[in-house]
């Protein structure tokens, strides 16, 4: 019997092996050059062949897989580091910063990332037979876990309909559905069903942070935001944070920095402007929370920026 499981386990660790080159081979040659790309609906592919600074961005509900290399997420205070062994969950529209951290030309750092609805999330778990979570408790929006051999292989299935985008059109809603079914399956379970399901507290915060987004360019009105959402203030804040890894105060000004960040660089608008813009009406204070989550100040960073973009250009 140890013989066999022995011989089980090593067929499985050559397998997992093989669907890893396996993924490596097939990102690389869809996306050549550094950047993203999203070659099916629903499906990114990233490339880097440089360790990258900090990046502001919202990242929306969906799973993300590593083929080569590794990433670290900061939200709010709390750190998500992950590589080819492991996947990273998110569950709510949330403002964070990433980095690649492992990269070089000879081995590029690699990955995709799935989206994910609520639908079709909820409708896979009605299949599968599963109730809404009966408990109140809040659940962080993000986090990593192993990423199994039945997991991976549903991810190298979908990377090869990159070559039959016909097949695709069948097979893709069907491998999703495999991965959304492993994931509930997975101990990530409780995340996604609050997703889908809307248990505990999440689904209030969830509209908390689409009415934010919405609005971000307007005063924070957090009472008449918690009457809405019929709770108090501080219940609204304690969830919030447990949720969001943010105060609502903090994702609102993230949400404003990184935009005003966006017009100066695509518009072409000065930091007063921008500022304006974004909802501040003081450009001495603005500049110093951007500096703040920056690290530089406002025209600084975006004449950083172009320079960094013609210097990857050339």
């Amino acid at each position: 019997m140890d013989v066999r499981n022995h011989q089980q386990a090593e067929h499985d660790a050559q397998r997992v092996q093989a669907n890893r080159e396996e993924l490596v081979e097939r990102i690389g040659r869809a996306i050549r050059q550094d950047g993203t790309a999203q070659p099916l609906r629903g499906l990114h592919l990233s490339r880097s062949s440089l360790s990258l600074k900090p990046v502001h961005s919202v990242l929306e509900p969906s799973v993300c897989v590593i083929a080569q290399g590794s990433k670290e997420v900061l939200l709010g205070e709390s750190r998500y580091r992950y590589d080819p062994s492991q996947y990273l969950l998110a569950t709510v529209e949330l403002p964070r910063v990433s980095q690649v951290l492992e990269a070089s030309k000879e081995r590029p750092y690699l990955s995709l990332r799935l989206e994910l609805t609520p639908t079709l999330v909820s409708s896979v778990m009605v299949e599968a037979g599963h109730a809404s979570p009966r408990d109140h408790a809040d659940v962080r929006a993000i986090n990593v876990s192993p990423l199994d051999g039945n997991l991976l292989d549903a991810f190298v299935r979908l990377v090869r309909l990159l070559d039959s985008p016909t097949e695709a059109q069948v097979l893709m809603p069907l491998i999703t559905r495999e991965i959304i079914y492993r994931l509930l399956m997975g101990e990530q379970g409780s995340r996604l069903r609050h997703l889908a399901l809307q248990g505990g507290y999440t689904p209030y915060i969830t509209r908390a942070v689409k009415r934010l987004r919405q609005d971000f360019d307007q005063p924070l009105r957090i009472e008449q935001i918690a009457q809405e959402l019929g709770m108090s203030v501080s219940s609204l804040h304690h969830h919030f944070k447990a949720v969001t890894a943010m105060s609502p105060l903090q994702f609102q000004k993230r949400l404003r920095l990184q935009e005003a960040r966006r017009l100066m660089l695509s518009e072409d608008l000065d930091a007063a402007s921008a500022a304006y813009r974004v909802g501040y009406n003081d450009a001495s204070h603005f500049n110093r929370e951007y500096k703040s989550l920056f690290g530089v100040p406002p025209m600084h960073d975006v004449q950083r920026l172009r320079e960094e973009a013609l210097e990857g250009a050339g």
